[in-house]
């Protein structure tokens, strides 16, 4: 399967947390189906000036998924999926 850019802002339906309490999404929906990753995935922290985005490269199996939470912001964003 080719990788897929989607940039469209999602609904994560469940979210699980590491030690120092950082969410990390375990569910997600998108276009009405619902996907389960199977681990906490990758997670990367970029910078840029006062911004801090967080994005996570998670997998339920099948496909992997690009995920972009921005601070501050309340929801979540599907970079890519493929």
């Amino acid at each position: 399967m080719s990788k897929q850019i989607i940039n469209e802002e999602i609904t994560v339906t469940a979210v699980s947390f590491r030690r120092n309490f950082d969410a990390i999404p375990s569910r997600i929906e998108y276009k009405g189906r619902a996907y389960t990753f199977r681990d906490a995935g990758i997670r990367y922290l970029i910078k840029s000036g006062d911004r801090i985005s967080q994005l996570f490269d998670m997998t339920d199996g099948t496909s992997n998924f690009r995920l972009r939470h921005d601070s501050g912001a309340t929801g979540w964003t599907l970079v890519t999926m493929g």
